[in-house]
């Protein structure tokens, strides 16, 4: 038996398969790493052993938003440790997010839980994950000069509008997970708008949502906290849907990309940094980040390489990184757009099978680690 727990991103699996235990997690978008990863320490700890959320005390003053969210009365996976850990599945900002937590169990960053350490965390699968930032969030409205304010008018500023309407039917089918901030018009009134509209309030107002991080300087600000650690396996699948013809990157074709996605898979190809602000690294080159999948750049789902590049090996088939080496990334780049193995498995037909067949196969039979210990799911 296998505990997997995985965090999406931008859409729920229906995952199931013969004896695994899947959790399944549906996370909002647009949150600030570090208060989403508080969200998740709440559906980790307190989702799998039980409790209530607890955002920090310093964070929530900080970033002025209520400390204490949901309570979880029924723990999923009570015996959570470094004997029991857990093999964490990521699609997109996920497995970033999956990154932060491993590293502040390792950190001993959360009150009232003293005993974690990186070893909590077994393995961590990327699917299309968010190592090193996108540049969909300058074409979305962030500014390419700092990679953490918003253009005045953008895309992105109507996260603003949604979250004060506080419509029950539109958060059913999209939350953008601000709810902390009690920014409901129920609550704030419409001098909470104004103050959202002037930035004056809200995550806005702290920079405490998830796409300031997910600009390449973001990400690099991010990274420079995060390790790679020797006992935990890593394994990341990148997405791409280009093609380059005579020179030119463009989308490989429609029919294989999502109706959501096409659009965004042109536009990201065709990206250029403005060369009127500094880059947003030293070697950055346009050509390197415009494959993509419709959300992110591949090359920034392989592994994580910036600032500093971390240990990978990349693959062609899975049998090729066996037997695994813990504290390596491999990385295998696959034709598929962002959403293609999470939304549907109709719609992915033998791929996805064969992704998950491979994933629950490695997790079960090829990730040990060399000391003695007690597998997820299994009597000591």
């Amino acid at each position: 038996m296998i505990c997997l727990l995985l965090f999406w991103f931008m859409a729920f699996l229906d995952l199931a398969k013969e004896n695994s235990e899947a959790f399944h997690i549906l996370e909002g978008l647009k949150r600030k790493m570090r208060g989403f990863l508080c969200l998740i320490w709440g559906l980790s700890p307190a989702y799998m052993i039980g409790g209530r959320v607890d955002y920090g005390e310093q964070h929530s003053k900080t970033c002025g938003h209520s400390r204490f969210g949901r309570i979880y009365e029924q723990a999923h996976y009570p015996q959570w440790d470094e004997d029991h850990p857990i093999h964490f599945v990521g699609h997109s900002a996920g497995a970033q997010v999956v990154r932060v937590l491993q590293q502040m169990l390792a950190d001993k960053a959360f009150e009232g839980y003293e005993n974690t350490s990186e070893n909590w965390v077994l393995s961590i699968t990327a699917l299309s994950g968010a190592f090193n930032g996108t540049t969909r969030t300058y074409l979305d409205g962030m500014l390419p000069e700092d990679g953490q304010n918003m253009k005045p008018l953008c895309l992105l500023q109507l996260c603003r509008l949604g979250d004060w309407l506080d419509i029950p039917l539109l958060k059913a089918y999209y939350n953008f997970g601000f709810d902390h901030f009690n920014l409901s018009w129920r609550k704030a009134g419409l001098w909470g708008l104004v103050d959202c509209l002037l930035g004056n309030a809200g995550p806005w107002a702290t920079g405490d949502w998830i796409l300031p991080d997910l600009t390449i300087q973001g990400s690099i600000k991010l990274n420079s906290n995060l390790q790679t650690f020797p006992n935990t396996f890593y394994f990341s699948y990148a997405t791409k849907r280009t093609r380059k013809i005579l020179g030119v990157t463009v989308p490989s074709g429609i029919l294989g990309i999502h109706p959501m996605l096409f659009i965004r898979v042109l536009q990201i190809s065709l990206y250029r940094y403005p060369t009127d602000v500094p880059p947003p690294y030293k070697g950055y080159r346009d050509e390197d980040w415009q494959d993509n999948d419709g959300a992110l750049n591949t090359i920034s789902m392989t592994h994580p390489r910036l600032p500093i590049e971390h240990p990978s090996c990349s693959i062609v088939n899975d049998s090729d990184c066996q037997p695994l080496q813990p504290g390596i990334w491999y990385y295998k780049t696959v034709e598929a757009d962002h959403i293609f193995f999470i939304l549907n498995r109709e719609r992915a037909g033998v791929q996805f099978d064969l992704m998950y067949d491979n994933i629950f196969e490695r997790c079960r039979k090829h990730i040990f680690r060399k000391t003695s210990q007690t597998l997820p799911n299994e009597a000591p």
